[in-house]
């Protein structure tokens, strides 16, 4: 294994226990954001309401990701009820509510805030008073008198500060005043319920024994049929469906998920770093002509077959002799040993001795010995040294 390998293995194992001994020492930390969240377990967020919000309305709700305005573009069913919870309404949106609450149906919205346009045209105020930290929700109606929700946690004291003469009222905040928060305005053939607390349906209140009450009273204002949920209207997507949406919903998960593709990214850049490749060693070739040499000459010497050796040195001391010396070597006479002499400024005792034993190999019939052929053999040499 690949020392750095190892080593960046070392880190990263090191690292991720550290993390997990953060990670088991960690307090953990309450979410107080008002998330109304349908997926959240934080206080404030709607798991619990979302799944008891079938059997409040008797198993007849319909949860629906679309806007009210795709939703009803493909389908006119009505008269229905319908449902809002903190979500943030196009106009578009608005206007195909208020068309089907005005030919039948009925709309309840559960909302901080409502847009000014809406406001407008349905003749209504919100105002916001936060000189109190706790509340106490309770309906108009005297057979609900016995039933209310104390808002202790974020209560803002937002509430309906004037409304149309149509309007009537269903529900105040005890502790500010009798201020306004859910109301009744009648459209058309229908009508529209606007509740300004939407806290009071959030996990934090409705694990508290009690408010499931104030909860049913208020949604029992909706007929006994079918109503629709539009869940999300901010544009947001439904449940992601990517495989790693398990992972990064768990903090630690994620978090030890970032770090191994942190991890991965710094291994390959310091990975991919140019390495000289390994060269291999390659052998020069070994000059074996000396070799070869001595092996032929052996070969010759077991044979005993001089005379041929002796024909094969002369034949190669001639072309030398042509290429070299530039002298023709088709008559080895008297005129060839004098420009031989001349050429290789040798004695002119050895001329005339080497040309002797060249004929003497040339002759197919010549009786030659082993004296013959190291005496020419030598001549030869010194004369083209």
């Amino acid at each position: 294994m690949n020392k750095t390998f190892r080593l960046y293995g070392i880190i990263f194992i090191l690292v991720m226990l550290l993390l997990v001994l953060l990670e088991m020492g960690k307090t953990e930390r309450t979410d107080w954001r008002k998330n109304f969240d349908v997926t959240k377990k934080s206080p404030f967020g709607l798991y619990i309401f979302d799944n008891e919000a079938g059997h409040l309305l008797k198993g007849k709700l319909k949860r629906t990701q679309l806007s009210p305005y795709d939703y009803y573009s493909a389908t006119n069913r009505f008269p229905q009820n319908i449902l809002v919870v903190q979500s943030e309404l196009d106009i578009e949106s608005w206007k195909k509510i208020l068309t089907n609450v005005q030919n039948g149906s009925d709309a309840l919205f559960i909302s901080e805030e409502f847009p000014a346009a809406v406001m407008d045209s349905l003749g209504f105020r919100i105002r916001t008073s936060s000189l109190r930290y706790d509340n106490v929700l309770k309906l108009t109606d005297r057979k609900f008198k016995r039933d209310s929700l104390i808002l202790d946690k974020f209560a803002d004291g937002r509430g309906f500060s004037s409304f149309g003469d149509e309007a009537s009222v269903l529900g105040t905040a005890a502790f500010d005043g009798g201020k306004l928060n859910f109301i009744k305005i009648p459209f058309g053939k229908g009508n529209l319920y606007l509740h300004s607390q939407p806290l009071f349906i959030t996990n934090y209140y409705l694990l508290r024994p009690g408010n499931e009450k104030y909860v049913q009273d208020v949604f029992s204002y909706l007929p006994d049929r079918e109503t629709v949920w539009f869940m999300n209207t901010t544009g947001d997507a439904a449940e992601s469906a990517s495989p790693l949406r398990f992972i990064l919903s768990k903090p630690a998960l994620k978090y030890a998920w970032w770090l191994f593709l942190a991890g991965l990214v710094l291994f390959v850049i310091f990975n991919a770093k140019r390495k000289q490749r390994v060269i291999p060693v390659i052998e020069p070739l070994k000059n074996r002509s000396v070799e070869f040499v001595k092996s032929i000459s052996n070969l010759y010497m077991q044979e005993g077959d001089f005379h041929d050796m002796m024909a094969k040195k002369a034949q190669y001391f001639l072309n030398r002799v042509r290429q070299d010396l530039l002298l023709d070597t088709q008559n080895l006479d008297e005129k060839f040993i004098y420009a031989l002499q001349l050429k290789s400024g040798q004695p002119e005792q050895k001329i005339p001795e080497a040309v002797n034993l060249l004929q003497k190999a040339q002759d197919p019939y010549a009786a030659v010995t082993k004296e013959d052929l190291i005496t020419m053999n030598k001549l030869l040499d010194e004369i083209l040294r």
